[in-house]
Order: C-alpha cells, then structure tokens, then sequence
C-alpha cells in the first residue's frame, strides 16, 4: 500500500521538486566558488612557479585556451631600435650636449656616398660631433672637408674617425692650416688604412719638418693612389726626403707637389726618386724651384731613365733657355711622357724651340701635348712644329697668351626692331598700324605676337617678351601708338648716352 501511495506522487512530479532545487542549488554554489577563485588567484609571472589546486583548476578551465595565459621565453617580444647606420642620431646628440647647431646640410646628406662640407666653417668645435658620428658612417666613401679652420685639434678629431672608419676611400682636408702635429698622426693612421685610395692636403703649413712623416707614408703605403701636398712650405730637405721616398714605392700613381719651395738639392732628391720609381704617371711640380738649369739637368737624367711617367707640369720654375735646352736631352730618350707642360718661364721662343727639337729627334716619342702657355714663339717654331704634324699628327702645342672667349654682346630687341623698319624704309607708325587692324591706335599682346610673325621679324621668345614687357608701360595689357612712340624714344635716348659714354673713355 506504501508503494502505491508514492507511485501517484512520483506521477504527479511533487516528489521531484526538492530534488530539483537541490541540484539548482548546487550548481549555484559552484558557480561562486569559481567566481571566488577566480578573484583569489593572482597569476604567476615568473616561468616555472608551483600553483595550488585551485589555481591549477583555474588554469585549467581559462588559460589553456588563452594564449594571454602563458609567459614563456619564446614568446617574448622585445623591440630592438635599428642600428643607424648613418651616425645621425649620435650627430644631433652630441651637438645638442655641446651646444653646438647640427649642420642641415650635414644632416640632409649624410647618408649620401660622397658628402661635400667644404666652406662651412665647422671650426674645432663643429668638427668634433661630426666626427663622431662618421666614425660609425658606413655610407659616405668620399668626404671633403676643405677650408673648414679646423687647425690642429679639428685636425686630430679627423685622425680618431679615421682610425674607426673603413668605408671612406676619398678624403679631402685642403686649406685646414693643421700644421705638424697632425702631420704626424695622419700619416701613422693612412699607414693602417687600407680602405683611403686619395688624399688631399693642400694648404695646411707642413713644411720640412713634417716631411720625414709624409716620406714614411708613401715609403709604406701600398694602396694610396693620390695624394696632393700642394701650397704648403716644402723647401730643399722636405723635397729631398719626399722626393727619395719614391725610389720605395710603386702604388702612388699622381703625386702633386706644387706651388711649394722645392729647389737645389730639394729637385735633386725628387728627380732622383722619379728616376727610380715605377708606377707614377702623373706628377705636378709647378710653381716651385727647379730652374734655372740645376733641377732641369737632375730631371733630365730622370726621365731618360723612367718607364711610367705620363705627365709632368713643370710651369712657373723660372726655367731658362739652357735649363730647356738640358732638359731636351733626357726627352730624346723617353718614351712614355705624353704631356709636358713648361709655361710661364723666362726661356722664351729659343728655349721652346730645344724642347720641339728634342721631341722631333726621338722617334720614340708619344708627346701629344706640349704647353708653353705665356711664351711667345717666332716664326722658326711655327716650322718647326708644322713639319712634325706630318709624323705626329697628334701632336698639340699651346703657346702664346690665351685669350679668354667672350660671348657676343647680345643686341636689345628694340634695337632689332628699328632696324628691321628702317631697312623696309617704313616708319614707326607704319609698322604699327600693320598691327592695328582696327584702327584703334591700340593693340593687345596677342595682336602684336601674331604682328611680329607675320612681319618676319627674327626674335627669339625671350626677346620677344621683352619687348613686349617694355613697350606695355602701364601693364594694361596693351600696346597703344604712345607706348610705342615714348619706348622708342627712350631706347635712342639711352644709346645716346652710351655713345657718348664710349667717345669720352677712348
């Protein structure tokens, strides 16, 4: 009976009720005890840290499929700034903490190949962040630094870039009055170099004294093509002891010595290391000592000795007739020498002569040019060298002064204009009215453009502009009969005035 008591109750599904809202309860309860957890948990940042039951159910159910969750060491992300290659942050840097302002130019082009800083008065103080900043550069392989003041300490600033640079090939530091002390570091750190093919160092007072540091390098270098030491204070020892420096080194191909005070036993010691030097082909020794007749003999002897030298300037050496005639003898004999260049000495149209004559006798010859710029020569050489067109065609002389060529003075448009009516016997107003179609005494500017062309006047457009921009003196647009008449007026005025201006100066 029990049993068929419950039975109708299970039916009516009043006895599943309790059970329902138990289990509702419980659920309830573990919905909390997640959210409870979820607060207490605090995730661990370090990798490897032990967690609690709970904090591992936490995991378990959340950060598994949350990528969020994890802290490995693979999957850290550190953003490394790219390396500048160029030193330009380091540039503005550096200036801001000297107080000194960033060169713009600098900074537009620093990370062009060849950079050009000539004539901008960095002085020591803008030198030395420069520097700095070209000492890690490895895009600029041609740096001139040209007539800058940088003086010794700018000077030694280039020395320590110079020893952390390897990208630079072309260095140009002429007319930085830099002196002895830097002398002597350059030369030590172009030694280690092997990256810097050429080298200009013009104007900065090395004199003898340095001498021995610049002998050292070309004694030693073996990949310095070109180096200038040009307008410095080279006197007899500094020659003598560059100059015997060659005798050891083949690299050098153009070596310029100009414009210093190299004479005597200075020319002995040059002549003597070009007699033994084997790969120069270009060597510049204007401007200095070796005239009147000793430097020219020891040269002579050089190069009928020398197999490689190609070019050799030996102008403003106050050579003389019998230093040329010496001279000629070593030139019967060479065979490589192709331009010569001897102007502006006092061995006039005689002296010339020797040195034609010589080149005429060697039938090994390649001379293809010969300047006597400044000598006058008479009508003997004038022979003299039309007869050895015949054998050597090639053959080029310059002699005499030249003279500059001046463009042809440029003709005013107005006065084209009136000599272009004047020839046709017409009048101002004739011409005009050849423009004026309508009688008005007026004409636009496109009237007149179309007058012009159909006048055959010749005028370019610019001179046509200018024409029209003269002629239309209240800028209305137009031209009217009174314009014409007042710009006419004005041109022959003017010419007036020139002539007149010409008659008085005469």
């Amino acid at each position: 009976p029990e049993e068929e008591k419950q039975a109708p109750l299970e039916a009516s599904g009043e006895g599943s009720k309790p059970e329902a809202e138990a289990e509702e309860s419980t659920e309830v309860e573990a919905v909390q005890k997640e959210q409870q957890i979820r607060k207490s948990i605090k995730k661990p940042q370090a990798v490897g840290a032990v967690l609690s039951p709970e904090e591992d159910q936490e995991f378990a159910f959340d950060d598994i499929a949350d990528d969020n969750g994890y802290d490995t060491d693979l999957e850290e992300k550190t953003e490394h700034a790219a390396y500048d290659h160029s030193g330009r942050t380091l540039y503005i840097d550096l200036c801001k903490s000297a107080g000194v302002v960033p060169a713009s130019y600098y900074l537009r082009h620093i990370a062009d190949s060849e950079l050009d800083m000539r004539h901008h008065g960095l002085g020591t103080g803008g030198i030395k962040p420069l520097c700095a900043s070209l000492a890690s550069n490895s895009t600029v392989t041609k740096l001139d630094l040209g007539d800058n003041w940088l003086g010794a300490a700018g000077g030694l600033q280039v020395v320590h870039m110079l020893r952390e640079n390897c990208f630079i090939t072309e260095l140009n530091l002429a007319d930085n009055k830099m002196g002895l002390d830097v002398a002597k570091q350059l030369c030590e750190v172009l030694m280690a170099n092997t990256q810097v093919t050429s080298v200009c160092l013009r104007g900065n007072e090395f004199d003898d004294r340095s001498s021995q540091f610049f002998a050292d390098l070309i004694t030693n270098t073996a990949t310095l093509h070109r180096l200038d030491l040009s307008q410095n204070n080279f006197a007899e020892l500094g020659g003598f002891t560059i100059g015997k420096a060659l005798m050891e080194n083949s690299s050098l191909l153009e070596l310029n010595l100009s414009w210093n005070h190299i004479r005597a036993k200075g020319a002995k010691g040059v002549a003597e290391g070009l007699a033994a030097n084997n790969g120069l082909k270009v060597l510049d020794l204007s401007f200095n000592g070796f005239g009147p007749t000793y430097g020219l003999q020891e040269l002579s002897k050089a190069i009928k000795v020398n197999t490689c030298l190609e070019e050799l300037n030996l102008s403003n050496n106050r050579i003389t007739t019998e230093g040329a005639v010496l001279f000629g003898k070593g030139l019967t004999l060479n065979s490589t020498l192709k331009v010569l260049r001897m102007g502006r000495n006092p061995m006039q149209t005689s002296g010339c002569y020797a040195i034609l004559t010589a080149v005429s006798k060697n039938p090994q010859s390649q001379i293809c040019l010969l300047d006597f710029q400044d000598i006058m020569v008479n009508d003997d050489f004038k022979d003299l060298h039309h007869q050895l067109l015949e054998t050597m065609p090639e053959l080029k002389v310059e002699v005499g002064v030249k003279v500059p060529h001046r463009e042809k003075a440029k003709v005013h448009p107005m006065m084209k204009l009136r000599n272009f009516v004047e020839k046709r016997g017409m009048k101002m107003i004739d011409f005009f009215n050849t423009f004026d179609k309508d009688r008005s005494m007026s004409v636009t500017r496109e009237e007149f453009l179309e007058g012009l062309e159909e006048s055959g006047l010749n005028l370019t457009d610019e001179e046509v502009e200018w024409l029209i921009n003269d002629l239309d003196k209240d800028g209305d647009g137009e031209i009217n009969y009174s314009e014409m008449v007042a710009g006419h007026a004005e041109f022959s005025e003017l010419e007036k005035k020139a002539l007149a201006m010409n008659s008085v100066s005469m």
